[in-house]
């Protein structure tokens, strides 16, 4: 039977769609496909952060040109991210937090105080705290001061903090440069150079020579300290320390210019013009003019060269030394020679008079000094060495 065009159009017949299962319709199932789709999601946006905030950590921060930031103690993560952003280093505190929980440094964070280099990035700038790079200050301790004078510069030094308590005993303290951080106390340090003195006396004294006439480490000390008062000059002080030791073995005074002052003046260590020749003679505990063998204690604080050189010092003969006229010393083995380089001396010192202006040399009175080679010897028994030569504060 022909068909009309409409029916011949129309399907014969029309599949009813699938209905979906009763599983998939389950309220566990789509929860289950919501939460995957959210983990899937947050996955996403977190990479995405992290991605984002790892190029920020480690792109160049804010600050402009180098500084020095101090944390004070006891300052939390916040409260650092706080001060670093106040002082310019940071201009993302979050981020700051972010990266120290990332990196799980959170405990790691340190005080003290910080330099940052210019646009330090913050991965820079948390690895700087991390590792307590701090900034390092330093004091310098020449050889030769008192323990008055090593106090009086740091009670100067303004990194430094606290008090002293006392002043430390005479030659305990070792003379060197010293690193230390801000917040370092001066009581601290003046223990951290007894501490590094007792150990470098130890170490030297048991590597002393055994021909060397003092009995303890005390009197090693005691016997440096003469040494570094006497010379400022390296290649001198084994030499200077072999006068020392030769005469004490031959029972002869030392008769050493630096006794005679630090008698007078104890811990300020200079007189401030040249020794008096009734000073030479004046009786104190140090003035080895007028005791035998060594004084009772250090009259400076030696450094290592010094303690060295009298642990260790020159096989000569020779037991006396004069200034040489040009910072130095000549020495020689008898009192004969002696008294030619005391003569050479005195001949530079007049030219040297010779050549100042007139009215220079009479503008003040000369200073009284002690006696000459020429015009108080001393006895041939035991001659002296130090009283051969100028008698002016020693200043190493």
């Amino acid at each position: 039977m022909p068909r009309s065009p409409r029916a011949a159009i129309e399907p014969d017949r029309v599949d009813l769609p699938a209905r979906r299962s009763a599983s998939a319709r389950h309220p566990l199932v789509i929860i289950g496909n919501a939460v995957i789709s959210a983990f899937v999601l947050l996955a996403v946006v977190v990479g995405l952060a992290l991605f984002i905030g790892k190029q920020r950590f480690e792109d160049p921060g804010p600050l402009q040109q180098d500084r020095v930031v101090n944390i004070p103690r006891g300052s939390g993560m916040r409260d650092i991210a706080d001060v670093l952003s106040r002082e310019g280093v940071i201009d993302q505190p979050w981020l700051f937090i972010g990266g120290v929980l990332v990196l799980k440094a959170r405990e790691d964070l340190k005080a003290g105080e910080y330099e940052f280099k210019a646009h330090s990035s913050l991965r820079d700038v948390v690895a700087t705290i991390v590792e307590g790079k701090v900034v390092a200050h330093q004091v310098s301790i020449p050889e030769g001061l008192t323990s008055e004078q090593i106090v009086g510069r740091l009670l100067q030094d303004t990194v430094l903090t606290g008090d002293i308590k006392e002043i430390p005993r005479e030659g305990t303290l070792l003379p060197d440069t010293y690193n230390f951080a801000r917040g370092v106390t001066r009581e601290q340090m003046i223990q951290r150079m007894q501490q590094a003195q007792q150990h470098l006396v130890r170490e030297i004294w048991d590597h002393r020579s055994p021909d060397v006439p003092i009995k303890s480490p005390e009197q090693l000390v005691v016997l440096a300290s003469l040494v570094e008062k006497e010379t400022g000059k390296p290649d001198e002080r084994t030499r200077v320390a072999a006068v020392f030791v030769n005469r004490l073995k031959q029972k002869m005074k030392l008769q050493s210019d630096p006794t005679i002052i630090y008698g007078l003046v104890g811990g300020k260590a200079t007189l401030g013009r040249p020794i008096m020749k009734n000073e030479i003679v004046q009786p104190t505990p140090y003035n080895t003019y007028v005791i035998d063998g060594l004084p009772p204690g250090p009259i400076a604080n030696p450094g290592r060269a010094s303690l060295e050189a009298a642990a260790n010092p020159a096989r000569t003969r020779e037991l006396y030394f004069v200034a040489d006229g040009s910072g130095g010393h000549a020495f020689a083995e008898t009192y004969e020679q002696h008294q030619k380089n005391v003569a050479r001396l005195r001949s530079i010192e007049s030219d040297q008079k010779d050549q100042v202006p007139v009215e220079d040399q009479m503008a003040s009175p000369p200073p009284q000094t002690a006696p000459t080679a020429s015009s108080a010897p001393a006895p041939s028994t035991a001659p002296s060495r130090g009283s051969q030569k100028p008698h002016t504060p020693a200043s190493h």
